[in-house]
């Protein structure tokens, strides 16, 4: 899915969400969107996704389109999964949310291949288990091929707890979108865009590199 989001701003009952802001990503794409807390994360992931309403610019697709071939990924009070459930459950649940069958060996399975304790509660999840075994539930979606990752680093300060996740999905073919806070991004080999900015440097391009 390409997805392209030009001057998107959004205004709440008690002033702006989210300055205009401008991207784009396509298949096998990955870019990092960085900001301080109040810039407008949770605003522009839903208008990424087509789940909010614009007060300006546009997304293309059209909000339909990018409701069906979406995720937000583990954004607080939207996606964020219940801390206090069993990571098994949680597992269950998502795979519901997605259309599939939550079949206990299927959870089962997928809790392994990510070293999660099913009896766990989720809050005590590792970030970097955390961050892929979300990510992953999210990708199995059927139709989805965007998939928007919510600030990750307010759970590690470590970026190798997900920038790797976001990597392989894009190299998988998958449009990704990382939202982060400022110091996070200053780590990273890539420079951000930036929310609330229209000027935007391009997204990292894995299928070329696949192709290299």
């Amino acid at each position: 899915m390409r997805v392209r989001a030009d001057g998107v701003a959004v205004d709440g009952a008690h002033g702006p969400l989210l300055a205009a802001t401008s991207l784009a990503v396509g298949p096998g794409q990955l870019a990092l969107v960085a900001g301080p807390p109040g810039a407008g994360h949770t605003a522009f992931g839903l208008a990424l996704t087509g789940r909010m309403a614009l007060s300006a610019g546009s997304v293309e697709p059209g909000a339909a389109a990018l409701r069906a071939g979406s995720a937000l990924v583990d954004a607080p009070g939207v996606s964020e999964p219940e801390g206090a459930l069993r990571a098994a459950d949680v597992v269950a649940e998502e795979m519901a949310l997605g259309g599939g069958r939550a079949r206990r060996r299927d959870v089962a399975a997928l809790l392994d291949e990510h070293g999660v304790d099913g009896a766990a509660r989720f809050e005590n999840v590792s970030p970097a288990a955390r961050t892929a075994l979300l990510t992953a539930l999210a990708a199995r979606r059927r139709g989805v091929r965007l998939l928007v990752l919510h600030t990750p680093d307010r759970h590690a300060a470590d970026h190798g707890d997900w920038w790797p996740t976001a990597l392989r999905h894009a190299r998988a073919g998958l449009a990704v979108v990382v939202l982060c806070g400022a110091t996070a991004a200053r780590a990273l080999p890539l420079e951000p865009a930036r929310l609330g900015s229209v000027e935007q440097p391009g997204p990292l391009d894995l299928a070329q590199e696949a192709i290299a």
